[in-house]
């Protein structure tokens, strides 16, 4: 620790950050990443590398006396040509478990996207500086939740009071992987992405691993779950796998199989939760790819389209309801020699009533609300009396 003004700065080191599958040391300072380096260097797409980056789930847990602290930052804004501008990341301050307060930071690396011609471009920019001076005095437990969508630096760390790590809680660690919808989408900050919400409600310690656009079944992110010690484990899979038009059906089986082999090599017997898609419209019965729908965006609005054609589905394209009938089977027949594999059909976090009230304002992604609805479901359903994951 050395003085910084009235402060006393303190070195970012890895335990202070929970919910990062690896920090990688950068000139600025620790980048969290939600896929070790092995994985990464094995990933050639740049949407999730960009999703990887964004620190869904990643906090500081701190334990300190400290009244003022300071978390200095680079983040990396996106901008997407065409598309109305998309607000900052937002912080989120927890002390002793509850929300005290909320913050973004300015400035940052520019990444404009072209999601039409499939470009991107990075221009550099400054640190910024996250403050908050009004911490409750005495002994306490700090959580910073870094931005679930908004790729983050660690650059420097700063209190008026000595600052360590915070106490191991003693909880258990809940290790999920799904989409963009997992991933956060459009929640309202990091603690109020659903499964966010939902770990809170839990009582466990979670490590997301929803990545935007990468829910795929890919190898190296089986490998990754299974080399990440967890207590309770759950799998969304589908929607990126239709929007993707990635496969047909008759790949899509044998991909679950053996995605959910791999993660099983390094957890036997924790409970496993397989969950189907949330319920999305424009892709129940209609394949994809999906596209992006520009014609409301001088309004503000985008939305997506999806563009296949749904006679499609005999020649073994997917759709959801499709996908859901595929999970459905495999977990049942997998769950006759494995009695901790679990199914939960994703149209009970959010169904045709739920998009009648809640519409998705994009035709894909859940809003904040439903967010919120989903972590409060998924909660009462994966945790309580008869879940999967009941204690």
């Amino acid at each position: 620790m050395h003085a910084h003004g009235d402060l006393i700065s303190t070195p970012l080191t890895p335990d202070l950050v929970r919910g990062a599958l690896d920090l990688e040391r950068t000139r600025h300072g620790l980048l969290p990443h939600r896929l070790p380096a092995r994985a990464r260097a094995q990933n050639t797409d740049g949407q999730l590398a960009m999703a990887e980056s964004q620190p869904s789930g990643v906090r500081l847990a701190l334990r300190t006396r400290a009244t003022v602290l300071e978390l200095d930052t680079l983040p990396t804004k996106r901008v997407y040509a065409g598309a109305p501008p998309r607000p900052d990341g937002v912080y989120d301050l927890l002390v002793d478990g509850r929300p005290a307060g909320q913050g973004t930071v300015a400035g940052g690396n520019t990444l404009t996207i072209d999601m039409t011609a499939g470009t991107a471009s990075l221009e550099p920019g400054p640190v910024g500086t996250l403050r908050f001076p009004e911490l409750p005095p005495g002994d306490k437990t700090v959580e910073i939740w870094l931005p679930h969508n908004e790729t983050t630096e660690l650059v420097a760390l700063r209190a008026d009071a000595p600052v360590g790590p915070a106490p191991d809680p003693g909880r258990r660690v809940w290790l999920h992987h799904g989409s963009s919808i997992s991933h956060g989408s459009d929640a309202a900050g990091p603690t109020t992405t659903w499964p966010a919400l939902a770990a809170s409600l839990g009582g466990v310690e979670l490590v997301n691993l929803g990545l935007s656009g990468g829910a795929l079944l890919d190898p190296f992110t089986a490998r990754a779950m299974r080399d990440t010690p967890a207590d309770l484990i759950s799998v969304k899979i589908g929607i990126n796998v239709v929007n993707a038009d990635l496969m047909r059906l008759r790949a899509f089986g044998p991909a679950v199989h053996g995605f959910l082999d791999t993660v099983r090599e390094g957890h036997p017997t924790a409970p496993l939760l397989v969950v189907s898609p949330v319920l999305c419209p424009v892709h129940e019965d209609t394949p994809g790819p999906l596209a992006p729908d520009f014609s409301e965006a001088a309004e503000g609005r985008l939305r997506f389209v999806a563009t296949g054609d749904p006679a499609e589905r005999a020649s073994g394209k997917l759709t959801l309801n499709v996908i859901r009938d595929e999970l459905a089977r495999i977990v049942a027949q997998r769950a006759a020699d494995d009695p901790n594999l679990h199914h939960l059909d994703g149209r009970e976090l959010y169904g045709e009533a739920d998009a009648a009230e809640l519409p998705l304002p994009d035709n894909v992604h859940p809003d904040a609300a439903t967010h919120r609805r989903m972590g409060e479901r998924f909660a009462a359903l994966a945790f309580g009396d008869g879940g999967a994951f009941a204690a």
